[in-house]
C-alpha cells in the first residue's frame, strides 16, 4: 500500500500540482488558513476529487470550524474525517487524533497515527522553540505504531525512524507560509 502525506497547506491546496501516484491520501491538519466554513469546504472539493482510492483528513489548529465537528455529513464513503478515531483499510488501522485533545485516546493497536501535533523533540523545531507535544510523544512511543503521520511545524518537514516508528512532518509550507515542498511518499 502507498500512502501520499500532506500538511499544512493552509488554503493553497489548488497549487500543488502533479501529486504522485498512491492507494490513499492522507492530509494531517491545517488545510485553512483562517478556519471558516468556506475555506474548509473549498477544501473538500479538492480533497474529494483527487484520485486515490482513500482520503484521511483531519482538523488542524487553523481549522477551527471543525474543532469540535465529529462528524461531516454527506462525504463520499472513500473520504474520512478522523476526529478522534479510527478505520481499518486493507487491514491496516489508521488513528485521527483532533488537534489539541487527550492522546489517551490513541489505542493500542493502531498501526498509523494521525496527529496535527508533533511529539516533542521530533521534527518539531522551528527557529526558536519546539512545537512539539510531550505527552503525545510519552503515548506514541508507548503505543509503537508503524506511522506517526502529522505537520504544524513548518520548518521542521521531513521523515526519521525512531525506536521502530516512521515519524512524518509534511509540513508543505516553509516558515515564509509559501508552498515550498512536495508531499511524501510511503510504502507499507
Amino acid at each position: 500500500m502507498k500512502i501520499l502525506h500532506l500538511s499544512d497547506t493552509h488554503g493553497l491546496h489548488h497549487k500543488i500540482k502533479d501529486l504522485p501516484e498512491a492507494d490513499i491520501v492522507i492530509h494531517s491538519g491545517d488545510i485553512s488558513h483562517n478556519g471558516t466554513e468556506n475555506e474548509v469546504l473549498d477544501f473538500l472539493n479538492w480533497f474529494i476529487d483527487l484520485p486515490y482510492q482513500h482520503k484521511i483528513f483531519i482538523a488542524g489548529n487553523h481549522d477551527l470550524c471543525l474543532w469540535d465537528a465529529e462528524r461531516i455529513e454527506d462525504l463520499p464513503d472513500d473520504v474520512h474525517f478522523l476526529q478522534d478515531c479510527g478505520i481499518t483499510i486493507d487491514g491496516i488501522k489508521f488513528f485521527g487524533l483532533a488537534y489539541n485533545h487527550p492522546e489517551e485516546l490513541i489505542p493500542d493497536d493502531a498501526d498509523i497515527v494521525i496527529t496535527h501535533e508533533p511529539p516533542i523533540m521530533i521534527l518539531d523545531k522551528s527557529a526558536d522553540r519546539h512545537w512539539g507535544n510531550a505527552p503525545l510523544r510519552n503515548r506514541i512511543l508507548e503505543t509503537k505504531p508503524r506511522y506517526h503521520l502529522f505537520g504544524h511545524a513548518h520548518e521542521s518537514y521531513g521523515a526519521m525512524k525512531q525506536d521502530g516508528i516512521v515519524f512524518s512532518n509534511a509540513a508543505l509550507l516553509d516558515e515564509m507560509n509559501r508552498l515550498a515542498r512536495k508531499p511524501r511518499v510511503f510504502l507499507i
